[in-house]
């Protein structure tokens, strides 16, 4: 059963496969029901697949193969807080090695256009420090970065 809110995510007919990953890439992340098109619709055929449901990190979505007429962009991302520098490198370099791409700040977009944060907590930690000379380096660093370097960011706060 779909949960009273989920988020619907838009592909160009590759939401099983993006599904997939995504459980395959993810801690408490699965793929759950696929529905089959009843009838010819604009994007499709009876019989294709339209919606998948699945889960990402706890969060329930809804893959809706439409079309190429809706792209997704980065308003609006999944932002993945992690604990530590192999979790950071292991989130972005899936994404990132399955044909997508590196951004600014700890943002990449996996090949389907979809928009990731990996966000160390160390990161969240450091730029929301009391001190606000070091939570100024710690964003100062940390806009040089496209995958985030956890060393880098507790370097530049604590001044090292």
């Amino acid at each position: 059963m779909i949960p009273k809110n989920t988020i619907c995510l838009w592909f160009d007919g590759t939401a099983l496969e993006a599904a997939k990953f995504y459980a395959d890439t993810f801690p408490d992340s699965a793929v759950g029901k696929v529905l089959r098109a009843p009838g010819d619709y604009p994007a499709g055929k009876q019989g294709d697949i339209l919606t998948v449901e699945f889960t990402v990190i706890g969060i329930p979505c809804l893959g809706l193969n439409g079309g190429p007429y809706c792209k997704h962009s980065e308003a609006f991302s999944f932002q993945v807080a992690t604990n530590d520098q192999a979790e950071t490198d292991r989130l972005w370099n899936a994404i990132v090695g399955n044909g997508g791409e590196e951004s600014a700040c700890g943002w990449c977009k996996d090949k389907w256009g979809l928009s990731w944060q990996i966000t160390p907590r160390a990161l969240t930690a450091a730029i929301s420090d009391p001190d606000r000379a070091a939570a100024k380096r710690a964003f100062e660093a940390m806009m040089q970065m496209r995958k985030i370097d956890i060393a880098a960011i507790e370097s530049a706060r604590y001044g090292c």
